[in-house]
């Protein structure tokens, strides 16, 4: 199997050197000797991996904002919420639709219905994820019409379109009479199109169960969606690293190890874990984080940084050691775990408790299973009073904080927050907080410069503590 990555791994640096590597509306000239048109199996090699390097990218920065990870340096802008322009994050988001754009034009042209369907789930992935975080986006026009300045389309509209694209890719992969088959060009599932459905269902129901707060919400199509959904961890959507390219959160932490500081976890998580907050060890504090030199879990205070303990190796940071952070870990994109929580939450709305706490136990459990927890350590956690609380005891906090666990380092974890109101035990603002958010929590991104100087007419006039369109009441 490593030889099989390692192959595709090579195509994929060919092909990511001949590829246009820019949205459409960027690219002013074109070179006729210089063809950029690349194979649909390039293409889709390209964008199954990105798109995990997408959800790193983004999940680096907002894991600030949930408080997964804090600076070991004061006020620094992303510790403390500051207007920061995410240009290359949103640059690899429009980079990957860019390239499903022609994928999808071209398995069309080409009868690849397979490729075709897998290219539909992926942007819907990318697109929802873009407006889950900026709101407003570029869509219609952003890709094969020759402009320098696209409109933005709405972002309730978009999630319509989200979850047409979903649709119709479940719809593709069903036909079953692909005229190319998908195979190892496919680093999220190898090219099995029946897990690519059941990955389908479940993000309609993750884009759906975002609408908890709107009175379009229904729990009962949520639910409906996490029946076809994933079915356990095997069917996990994520890309796996090896040798020849760590995983990029390995990266981090061999950077921090060699002193280009990153990668420190916040106290916020700390707290979660380490039987403070709910009188109970979680032992999945072990495969998140490392100690500090004395044995410790130690956090570091989001907007204070280091303070009195300024030396290496006095707080808890990320390792290769870690579960997440291992140099051949994977980059997880949607996982059973979430789709489990997902479950409990829509059944505790629907006022079905017995599913509820019987899908909030087996999140925990297919959690701690996805990371190495012992089987005794995870019984023992598992039937410890404040976890174990039966049907009639679950709650909607329990079910966001065993989800805040499970989505650890994850783009999502701030989707939930949000919808949550960052309502976790003691979790509090960052010290020097932003003083533009007048004691609020940030509730999306400031638009990259690119955009703002570039494209300026179109881009909505924002703030920080805008609230994205399912994040009303």
């Amino acid at each position: 199997m490593k030889n099989l990555k390692l192959l595709a791994f090579c195509m994929l640096s060919v092909i990511l050197v001949s590829m246009a590597g820019c949205s459409d509306y960027l690219d002013i000239n074109e070179d006729p000797n210089n063809p950029t048109e690349a194979p649909l199996s390039g293409l889709m090699t390209n964008t199954t991996f990105e798109t995990s390097q997408n959800m790193y990218s983004l999940g680096s920065n907002t894991s600030y904002y949930v408080q997964y990870l804090a600076s070991p340096n004061p006020s620094s802008s992303t510790d403390i919420q500051d207007d920061v322009a995410y240009d290359n994050t949103w640059f690899g988001f429009y980079d990957v639709m860019t390239d499903l754009a022609v994928l999808r034009q071209d398995a069309a042209e080409q009868g690849a219905t397979d490729y075709l369907g897998v290219a539909n789930i992926l942007t819907a992935l990318n697109l929802a994820t873009v407006v889950d975080v900026w709101g407003n986006v570029p869509y219609s026009d952003a890709f094969f019409v020759e402009t320098l300045t696209p409109s933005y389309d709405n972002q309730e509209a978009l999630y319509d379109t989200v979850h047409t694209l979903l649709d119709n890719g479940i719809q593709n992969l069903e036909q079953g009479n692909s005229t190319i088959e998908l195979g190892n060009d496919d680093f999220i599932y190898g090219g099995n199109t029946d897990q690519w459905i059941r990955l389908a269902h479940m993000l309609k129901a993750r884009y759906l169960n975002h609408l908890s707060k709107q009175s379009s919400y229904s729990p009962t199509d949520v639910l409906a969606e996490v029946d076809q959904g994933l079915t356990d961890n095997a069917d996990d959507a994520q890309v796996d690293y090896f040798e020849d390219q760590f995983n990029p959160w390995a990266e981090v932490a061999i950077d921090n190890a060699n002193l280009l500081l990153g990668g420190w976890i916040s106290e916020q998580i700390v707290k979660h874990l380490d039987g403070t907050l709910y009188g109970v060890e979680d032992p999945r504090i072990e495969p998140l984080m490392g100690p500090n030199d004395d044995g410790d879990y130690v956090g570091t205070r989001n907007g204070a940084g280091r303070g009195s303990a300024p030396e290496q190796g006095a707080r808890s940071v990320l390792t290769t050691d870690d579960f997440y952070a291992s140099e051949t870990a994977p980059v997880l994109i949607a996982t059973y775990a979430e789709q489990k929580f997902i479950e409990a939450e829509a059944a505790f709305r629907a006022n079905q408790p017995a599913r509820a706490y019987n899908a909030y136990l087996d999140g925990i459990e297919a959690h701690m299973d996805k990371v190495g927890v012992s089987e005794s350590d995870k019984q023992d956690y598992m039937s410890d009073p404040a976890v174990a609380v039966g049907e009639s005891g679950l709650t909607l906090d329990l079910i966001f904080k065993e989800k805040y666990t499970a989505m650890y380092l994850h783009p999502e974890a701030w989707v939930d927050a949000r919808r949550y109101d960052y309502q976790y035990d003691d979790m509090e603002l960052p010290a020097n907080h932003n003083p533009d958010l007048n004691g609020e929590f940030i509730r999306r991104l400031a638009y990259p410069d690119s955009e703002t100087q570039r494209n300026s007419e179109n881009v909505p006039d924002i703030s920080l503590s805008d609230h994205i369109w399912w994040d009303v009441d």
